[in-house]
């Protein structure tokens, strides 16, 4: 079979029409890590009829315990369609292991480290083969910390970056049991006798994850623990990353606090930045969860908007500012 990219082997498994929008699902290889068994599924969500017309590209990352489903229904319903139904082209990653993507040979072992350092890097690198503009990207949870990691760490090109949103996304809550050796030693110890966490045991999601995330993720928030890899301090990284970017909170998300979200966001260097935090107090309906910032009525009716002005709005922004030189501009939405 044909590949459909001259950067490495790539196959389009399936393509079908939901209804007014077409889906169109690609198996990437990109044969970039030390396991040359990853393949990565990427979901292309357009609008049927105007696959000639592709708008600005935009790259969805879900969250642990996830699949391309927290964006999109079976019956198309969700955040993916709503912004392709907007003019934009919709892509949603899958991270190896993960829905549509088989579990590679060293599934067990496999990080952040390598979702940023490997895979998104390949994954902009094909869709902008594809659609060769500046991509948006928006990631929830892990995958809003992921994406950070990857912009922190310089492995994803800024300058083919158009604007970046980060759902429920943070790295800064503390967890003081594991600043103590002795606990975290015990902690990676008995979780090295797991092969994965169960999402569907623990009710968490859909997606098991493997036991080197949660191994990473002691090592971050361990007594002398850093948010990177062996290379880069992804933290001190965001100080120099400038494109645009927008941070969401929930004041009901128990699970990411908003106040961690905020200090994300403002430790990244951008000229250009917003901070929304989801709740009553703020003028919203609801104060609303961790999942439900994203995936409710509430979310379809309040939040999806401000994405799309958001989107429309913050590269616009950015230009204007590259232009004038002027005071750093702060959005306001809501």
């Amino acid at each position: 079979m044909q590949s459909s990219s001259e950067l490495f082997p790539v196959a389009l498994i399936s393509a079908e029409f939901r209804g007014d929008l077409s889906e169109d699902v690609y198996l990437l290889k990109p044969n970039n890590s030390p396991d040359a068994s990853v393949e990565l599924a990427l979901t292309r969500l357009g609008r049927a009829g105007h696959e000639q017309h592709r708008g600005v590209p935009l790259i969805l990352i879900p969250g642990s315990f996830s699949n391309r489903r927290f964006w999109y229904s079976p019956k198309c319903i969700g955040l993916g369609p709503y912004l392709a139904r907007a003019g934009f082209d919709v892509w949603i990653a899958e991270m190896r292991g993960h829905g549509l993507s088989p579990r590679n040979q060293w599934y067990r072992q496999n990080r952040v480290s390598d979702y940023v350092r490997y895979d998104l890097p390949a994954i902009a690198d094909f869709i902008y083969e594809q659609n060769p503009q500046k991509a948006h990207w928006l990631g929830h949870s892990l995958g809003g910390i992921t994406l950070a990691g990857a912009l922190g760490g310089h492995y994803l090109q800024q300058e083919r970056v158009a604007s970046v949103a980060l759902f429920g996304s943070q790295i800064s809550r503390v967890y003081w049991p594991l600043k103590l050796p002795p606990l975290e030693w015990g902690g990676s110890l008995l979780l090295r006798g797991f092969n994965v966490i169960s999402g569907p045991r623990l009710k968490r999601g859909p997606e098991d994850e493997p036991i080197g995330l949660a191994l990473e993720s002691l090592r971050w928030h361990g007594l002398f623990g850093r948010f990177g890899d062996s290379e880069h301090d992804w933290w001190a990284g965001l100080a120099e990353v400038k494109v645009p970017v927008m941070a969401v909170g929930a004041v009901g998300d128990k699970q990411d606090p908003a106040w961690a979200c905020r200090k994300l966001l403002e430790q990244f260097g951008s000229p250009v930045s917003e901070f929304v935090c989801l709740g009553t107090k703020n003028g919203f309906s609801t104060d609303f969860g961790h999942v439900e910032m994203l995936v409710s009525k509430e979310a379809q009716r309040e939040v999806w908007p401000l994405i799309e002005q958001w989107l429309h709005k913050s590269p616009l922004v950015a230009a204007v500012n590259e232009e004038s030189a002027e005071v750093p501009a702060q959005l306001s939405l809501g």
